[in-house]
């Protein structure tokens, strides 16, 4: 057999072993953020393939369940919970990273109502959120277990109001969800992130919740300890970078 001949017998023999090699190292790293996140890190993930990265793999929900996932092995890279309990809750099992976690973004929280609506409420002490919702139910995050549930709870609570509101709860999986029954008028308010407002011309804001009624609304980044991808932390790099806070505070996120 020729010398040639032998190569290309070699050559074809080896490609189904360098093919996935190649694949894994061209694939992008894999991030589990919160749901209210979407446009912003989309954005962000287009300008990081810009650059000529492999374009990250993104995957949102509501940061409880994204925790879950986490303790149940998923083979991600980076976690961007929306507050800091969610990330010491991994913390503590001793997944992430020690020295990857920053908390580097902030958000508000609002009503919205659907665009149609002409309701209007001046959000204070004891506002009659409840006589507004008349038959309906407000739309919020789990309260007990996702954090914009949990920051409108808190809220609602410190202003006197939750007592009265408890029982007319639209609970949703993610505050994203909690925006859809809004925008489908199938629930006439929802407590959101003024960032999940902005994202939406369906909605409009009634009223915006005193920052001191809840607890600081942050966004902690870190990275897995399983964790395997090359660019992972370049990426969360330039997340926290001015360059990615810019793409952020365009959707109106603060910065920390």
């Amino acid at each position: 057999m020729s010398l040639l001949r032998i190569l290309s017998v070699f050559l074809i023999a080896a490609l189904p072993v360098l093919a996935p090699a190649q694949a894994r190292q061209q694939r992008g790293p894999m991030l589990l953020a919160a749901a209210s996140l979407q446009e912003a890190l989309t954005d962000a993930a287009s300008s990081w393939a810009g650059k000529g990265h492999p374009r990250p793999v993104i995957s949102f929900a509501g940061s409880s369940a994204l925790a879950r996932q986490i303790e149940a092995g998923a083979p991600a890279d980076l976690f961007i919970p929306a507050d800091e309990e969610w990330m010491d809750h991994v913390a503590r099992k001793g997944l992430i990273r020690a020295n990857s976690r920053v908390s580097f973004l902030s958000n508000r929280l609002v009503l919205v109502a659907p665009t149609g609506s002409n309701a209007r409420l001046a959000i204070g002490r004891g506002f009659p959120l409840a006589g507004a919702l008349g038959n309906g139910r407000l739309a919020m995050a789990d309260p007990d277990n996702v954090p914009a549930g949990r920051y409108g709870r808190a809220a609602l609570s410190s202003l006197g109001v939750w007592a009265s509101v408890s029982g007319k709860i639209a609970r949703a999986e993610n505050v994203r969800a909690a925006l859809a029954l809004v925008e489908r008028k199938e629930a006439p308010f929802g407590i959101v992130y003024a960032t999940d407002a902005r994202a939406s011309a369906r909605v409009r804001t009634v009223g915006v919740f005193p920052a001191s009624a809840h607890p600081a609304i942050t966004y902690p980044i870190a990275a897995l300890r399983r964790s395997t991808n090359p660019d992972a932390e370049a990426f969360r790099r330039f997340l926290v970078s001015r360059e990615g806070r810019a793409i952020f505070a365009r959707h109106g996120f603060a910065a920390r």
